[in-house]
């Protein structure tokens, strides 16, 4: 009895830190909405199959027929049964009733949908319904009919082992005897199983317009003109079955029906199996791309609405390749914006410069934001300092230290996302222990991250002494105390039993450190906070931290999705998000085909607070769920300006968006069913496994303002990556600026464009690349930083439309050898057409690019090296000399930078650095004199025999 009360406090402490932590948090109603609706289902469910079943037993065992004699063996096992016959009686429903309540119970949400179901406005093609009656209430009518059916099968189940048992069914040699209660039980019982069989069918029929099968999501014509018919004649034939068990009931004769259920069977075969079959093999596939055609323009249609394509503008862009002075002159805004810094690259650089202490940590991928600094927009890099306790030394990894006095990371880091410093580091915007710089005063503390610590502790009374370690200054550690509300309450000694039953520490118990103030920070991780405050959004994979209104806050898009949407094509979510096969990660709910970005979601980094807006407020998933959910969404008119200006384009609807328009660019019937137009995401030039991310950054698309930006390029698609034409066919914006005034979105937020080039010789990101690879000054360049053990990484590789044509930006970073080493910006390799450039700075690489003035200045315009100018003139020397003497020279500076970071000196490190631009400078000039290479400095033209077209005017 001990370990029974035991057993259930420990139960049911979990259901009260569930009750404390929702309650904290604001969003205890969506819990207890969830809780009494899984436990209403858990209620039908059990009810509904074990009340039927025990119902069914009790009419049998008292229609049993009474003999004095069963067979011998029969008899045994009565005798064996009878004890017990009145508690399995009870037992054998109960059971199943508790299985059928469990399953029963995870179809809440499937229950909720239905009785709050919200009307599309569309109706499907097929039918004529309205799209919500796929998506709301189709799956829970086909989930009642699915259950009953498993009650009566169950029941008929049930009621002929009793029978057979209590001598209702009796076999004596070749001859079945069934007494007449059983017989009209037993058939009732298949009657109805067969009634609700031919429902089941007929509904059927309508999932037919949401069947992947074929090769188009829908009801293409053989379902049309074969399955559809034939499922009607199956539901009517089965109905007509079931009328037969009822006539056997009542006359007393199997025949009829059991040769119905033949017939049936063989009848299912034809009209489900073989008829379509045939219909497709002798009829549609001789004239598929005809009899299909007006079933793939459903298709198209569909699937344009359904993931948000319906609307992208599609644009013919006449790209030019040919590069000439003053030709930016018009693009002024995005040469400005063109960003350098790469944030899949800079983590090592952020760890060394501004980690600071190793218990913080950055995450590998930073993250692209922007920033109005002095009244001018400037896109950035950014992450935040998080906690990490691993990094504390072994004998400082003591439960107090770990849960009390390390609490927290400390502040966001930024940097210009287009400028560098002189030696390569980047320009922090915001930066430092403590933080300073240009994005204002806010709360450094970062309680809540994506890799915050399991729990926390945190709070003192009043006037008490700060026990949280804060940073350490010059001075010494500064302490600082939690004050806001960011989890529950540990001032009683329920509470504290709970959470140390809940974490398994007994030291939550006993502490003498924990005070009445004290709270427990725990399921710390934004994405999982949004998750459970609103179970019913998929959460986008890169929420990204940001400063608000003087707060650090999580920025995290959420989705809702169905795989109901009548012909809209179904696709894996996880493999469309993920940029290589290796990181696709099947979730629940993974198959979609139809998708809104119908919530914005902040975490503030301090207190933990979930905040969602309702951004599509005309998708009708959403609204379904606000009713199940009132009052937990704030209207996008709450959101203030700086909080709007934060806003962006989610990376995986535009992920989801462009892989889908890959196919679904083409809206001719007979071109899509030919796929000659079909397109392809390209290969990551940078990481060949891997499909090229899509990227953030500000420009202006032709005939537009500029705004900040996600963009995604396409190639021709081929089934041979060998022979893949590397051109480029498409280009992909969404704009990602919502703008900056309190609760007002900005009307061109979302707007998708798509620019078609209409030139087959408009290089693609692959062909860009292996140019640059092959380059012989690159090539030579790149290898003399390598002589020293440095490794060369080349950033990602842009695509910027401007200059009426395609620019390729993409700089090239240099990591030194040694733990201490991180990579640093050196050159910019840029490409227009077969032209490409290669200097120190991207300004400068523009102005070599196109006839040594490009028109616009690029963001780094006013950095970049400063060559040492000390020294006597240099005796004059020949071309061979002055190479010769400028390899040394850049030998030399590579060798005294190795040893300098080696002996982590940063200063020794950049003075070298500079030596090392200077002789590479030298050698670049002396190989030009010498004729050894070219297309650095002045723009090299790497074309064949392919000639460039004339420039469009």
């Amino acid at each position: 009895m001990v370990a029974a009360l035991i057993l259930l406090f420990f139960w049911f402490s979990g259901f009260y830190a569930d009750i404390l932590w929702f309650e904290q948090l604001g969003y205890l109603g969506v819990l207890l909405t969830q809780w009494g609706a899984t436990a209403s289902m858990f209620a039908i469910g059990f009810v509904a199959m074990a009340v039927p079943l025990y119902v069914n037993l009790q009419i049998v065992y008292r229609a049993r027929p009474v003999y004095a004699k069963l067979n011998a063996q029969l008899d045994r096992y009565q005798e064996i049964i009878e004890p017990l016959r009145k508690g399995a009686m009870i037992a054998v429903p109960a059971v199943l009733g508790l299985f059928a309540g469990a399953i029963v119970a995870t179809t809440w949400p499937t229950v909720l949908q239905w009785l709050n179901a919200t009307p599309f406005g569309v109706a499907d093609p097929r039918f004529g319904f309205d799209i919500s009656f796929y998506v709301f209430h189709l799956p829970f009518w086909r989930g009642v009919v699915a259950f009953v059916s498993a009650v009566v099968l169950l029941a008929l189940l049930l009621a002929v082992a009793t029978s057979y048992l209590y001598g209702g069914i009796r076999i004596t040699g070749r001859e079945v005897v069934i007494s007449k209660s059983a017989r009209v039980h037993i058939a009732v019982l298949a009657s109805v199983y067969l009634l609700v069989q031919a429902v089941s069918i007929w509904l059927d029929r309508y999932a037919l317009v949401t069947s992947s099968s074929g090769r188009w999501t829908g009801a293409m014509y053989t379902d049309t003109h074969a399955r559809i018919p034939g499922l009607a004649i199956l539901a009517g034939a089965a109905a007509i079955v079931a009328v037969l068990f009822v006539v056997a009931a009542a006359i007393g004769r199997w025949r009829l029906p059991l040769m119905g259920t033949g017939l049936l069977v063989v009848l299912g075969l034809v009209v489900g199996i073989a008829y379509p079959a045939g219909i497709q093999q002798f009829q549609v596939l001789p004239s598929e791309n005809t009899l299909e055609q007006p079933y793939i323009e459903n298709n198209i249609t569909a699937t344009r609405s359904a993931y948000g394509l319906d609307s992208v503008e599609d644009v013919e862009y006449q790209a030019t390749t040919v590069a000439e002075a003053g030709q930016l002159r018009q693009d002024a805004v995005t040469t400005a914006n063109i960003r350098i810094m790469d944030p899949q690259l800079l983590q090592p650089t952020f760890a060394q410069l501004e980690q600071e202490r190793p218990y913080y940590s950055f995450p590998d991928q930073l993250d692209v934001d922007r920033f109005d600094i002095d009244g001018e927009v400037q896109d950035a890099i950014t992450t935040v300092r998080e906690l990490n306790t691993a990094g504390l030394e072994p004998a400082n990894q003591t439960w107090v230290n770990e849960t009390l006095v390390y609490t927290h990371g400390y502040a966001l880091v930024a940097a210009s996302g287009t400028q560098r410093e002189s030696d390569g580091q980047p320009v922090f915007l915001e930066g430092g222990v403590p933080t300073s710089g240009e994005l204002g005063d806010f709360a450094p503390q970062i309680y809540f991250g994506e890799n915050s610590p399991q729990y926390s502790i945190v709070g003192q009374p009043e006037g008490a002494e700060p026990a949280e370690l804060d940073y350490i200054s010059g001075a010494g550690p500064v302490y600082t105390t939690f004050a806001g509300s960011g989890g529950p309450n540990l001032g009683n000694f329920f509470n504290r039993l709970v959470y140390s039953i809940r974490f398994q520490s007994e030291q939550i118990l006993l502490s003498g450190s924990i005070n009445a103030e004290s709270q427990i920070l725990y399921d710390r991780d934004p994405a999982l906070r949004v998750q459970k405050a609103a179970p019913y959004l998929t959460i986008d994979s890169d929420p990204f931290p940001t400063v608000v209104d003087g707060r650090v806050v999580w920025m995290i898009d959420a989705y809702t999705t169905t795989d109901a949407y009548p012909y809209s094509a179904q696709q894996s979510l996880s493999q469309l998000i993920a940029d290589s096969p290796q990181s696709a990660v099947p979730r629940p709910g993974d198959t979609i085909n139809y998708m809104r970005n119908s919530v914005k979601a902040t975490v503030d980094a301090y207190t933990g607070a979930v905040t969602l807006y309702a951004w599509d407020t005309d998708d009708p998933i959403l609204q379904t769920w606000n009713k199940v959910f009132p009052n937990t969404l704030k209207s996008t008119s709450e959101m203030s300006g700086d909080l709007l200006s934060h806003v962006r384009y989610p990376t995986d609807m535009f992920k989801v968006q462009r892989a889908t328009l890959a196919t679904y660019h083409v809206t001719n019937a007979g071109q899509f069913y030919n796929q000659q137009n079909a397109w392809q995401l390209p290969a990551d030039p940078t990481n060949g496994s891997a499909i090229q991310p899509p990227y953030y950054l500000t420009m202006q698309m032709p005939g537009q303002d500029p705004a900040f930006s996600i963009y995604s390029t396409y190639i021709p698609r081929s089934n041979n990556a060998e022979t893949t034409r590397n051109v480029l066919t498409g280009y992909l914006a969404a704009n990602a600026n919502a703008g900056s005034t309190d609760g007002v979105v900005d009307e061109n937020y979302g707007r998708l464009t798509l620019l078609r080039t209409s030139e087959e010789n408009i290089n693609g990101p692959g062909q860009v690349q292996n140019i640059f690879n092959s380059n012989t000054t690159v090539a030579n360049e790149l290898n003399i930083l390598e002589r020293g053990g440095s490794t060369v990484l080349r950033g990602n590789l842009l695509t910027v439309p401007v200059g009426g044509g395609f620019l390729y930006v993409q700089p090239v970073y240099v990591k030194s050898t040694g733990e201490t080493s991180y990579p640093l910006i050196r050159y910019v390799l840029v490409a227009f057409g077969d032209k490409i450039a290669f200097e120190s700075t991207l300004d400068e690489s523009l102005d070599a690019l196109f006839g040594g003035n490009a028109g616009a200045d690029a963001g780094d315009s006013d950095t970049g090296p400063t060559p040492d100018g000390d020294g006597a003139p240099p005796v004059e020397q020949t071309a061979q000399e002055k190479l010769s003497q400028a390899l040394d020279d850049a030998q030399k500076a590579l060798d005294d930078r190795t040893a300098a970071y080696a002996n982590n000196d940063l200063v020794a490190a950049a003075e070298a650095d500079k030596r090392l631009q200077d002789a590479l400078a030298r050698a670049r000039a002396a190989e030009s004199e010498i004729g050894t290479g070219g297309g650095t400095g002045t723009g090299a033209d790497t074309s064949t025999s392919t000639p460039a077209p004339t420039p469009t005017p």
